[in-house]
């Protein structure tokens, strides 16, 4: 049976917009597309597969690694070609058929890409059928990476740098003419010494303390907001979104109040001030945050956790907060009033919230094997995690940042 695990992650341009998504299948070692291996593929991927495409890309485009058995056997083309990108895996020989297999596919309108391109002799044939070429920058040093960009830039062709980690390998890649970028340096923070919390985001993380202090004070609340009118609209703009489905029109944040309650409040409060105080970031750090939030919720319950479901909502979103304020966790952590269960997992210690955290990081990574140990400790079933996870992405994708 076909299994949806499926894990995204985000490929920048070179102004950290997201251009597509590699999408990662748990269907064997190589997170390979695999539908051959079920005789009813065409109905599996007509009837779930495009659904998920739209759920996990919205209007970016898919990068899909495909093998030998992928190529030649045409699964491929059960996906639509405007929607993908068919990255040739570095595992695949280049035999006279496997060619021939990939000129059919460029002529059928499909963009080809070779995966881990490491200049090797074999891949002459098929650099006249490819639009990309992706370097692993873990897997390749500083000379080869240099090398590739000076004999293929000047023959058109795209370099994409994957698994860059850290600001410092964005710029390398950035100066040596690579226009795109995967990886997860986006949620790494720029670290600068001594550095406080930055004058203009200092009130989103005073709202963020006011919101959740464990006793509810609607005065502080709103004399932080009041200090920052923009988010007042923001927050009333979401609350009358379609998202809560209210039949009444929200007017102040005290009717606000009123309406959902103290603990949907707090919910939205606190994201609308993550959203305001990334805005100079890119935006999939957002998304990421939002459905980290989401999924840590979705599975509180299989978790045994429900009870905690608002803290590891928080925990969630809060994730990426480094990131976005480039400092590191535990400066951050001092400024807020979190739970001490919250606070252990974010600081990187042991308890149930930080088993959670990791089962959904190994979800994003695509890293089956650890996500099977995680979700056993935590006593979840694996079926489980790639509903919630989706869900996790449509929500987020619906809150517009």
């Amino acid at each position: 049976m076909y299994e949806r695990f499926i894990a995204r992650q985000p490929i920048f341009n070179h102004r950290l917009k997201v251009f597509a998504y590699e999408l990662l299948f748990r269907g064997g070692p190589q997170n390979v597309f695999q539908p051959w291996k079920d005789a009813s593929s065409s109905v599996i991927v007509e009837s779930t597969m495009l659904f998920d495409l739209q759920t996990l890309i919205g209007s970016a485009k898919a990068f899909i690694n495909a093998d030998q058995n992928a190529l030649l056997q045409g699964a491929v083309k059960l996906l639509p070609p405007d929607r993908i990108v068919v990255e040739i895996l570095e595992t695949v020989v280049p035999t006279p058929e496997v060619v021939a297999s990939c000129a059919d596919l460029r002529e059928s309108g499909y963009v080809l890409g070779l995966d881990d391109f490491d200049d090797h002799p074999k891949w002459e044939p098929l650099l006249a059928l490819s639009r990309f070429l992706k370097v692993d920058f873990r897997a390749s040093d500083y000379d080869l990476r240099r090398d590739i960009a000076k004999r293929y830039l000047p023959q058109g062709l795209q370099l994409l740098a994957e698994k860059v980690e850290t600001q410092a390998e964005l710029e390398e890649a950035r100066n040596m003419g690579y226009i795109y970028f995967q990886g997860y340096f986006f949620c790494k923070p720029t670290m600068v010494e001594g550095r406080n919390i930055p004058s203009n985001k200092l009130n989103y993380v005073r709202l963020i303390a006011a919101v959740n202090a464990p006793e509810f004070n609607f005065a502080r609340i709103e004399e932080v907001l009041k200090q920052e009118p923009s988010l007042v609209y923001k927050l009333l703009r979401y609350l009358n979104s379609p998202l809560l489905g209210l039949r009444n029109e929200v007017r102040s944040i005290s009717h606000a109040i009123t309406l959902i309650g103290e603990t949907e409040f707090r919910r939205w409060v606190s994201i609308v001030a993550i959203i305001s105080m990334a805005g100079d970031k890119p935006p999939e750090l957002i998304r990421t945050a939002l459905t980290r939030a989401f999924c840590c919720e979705e599975i509180s319950g299989a978790a045994g956790l429900s009870p905690q479901r608002s803290d590891l909502f928080l925990m969630g979103l809060l994730s990426v907060t480094d990131a976005i304020l480039d400092l590191p966790m535990a400066t951050i952590l001092s400024h807020l009033p979190l739970s001490a269960e919250v606070h252990t997992a974010l600081s990187g210690g042991e308890n149930r919230f930080r088993d959670v955290y990791d089962t959904l990081l190994s979800y994003e990574r695509a890293d089956w094997k650890t996500l099977s140990s995680m979700a056993a400790k935590i006593g979840c079933t694996e079926d489980r995690l790639p509903e919630s996870f989706l869900s996790a992405a449509n929500r987020a994708a619906a809150v517009s940042v």
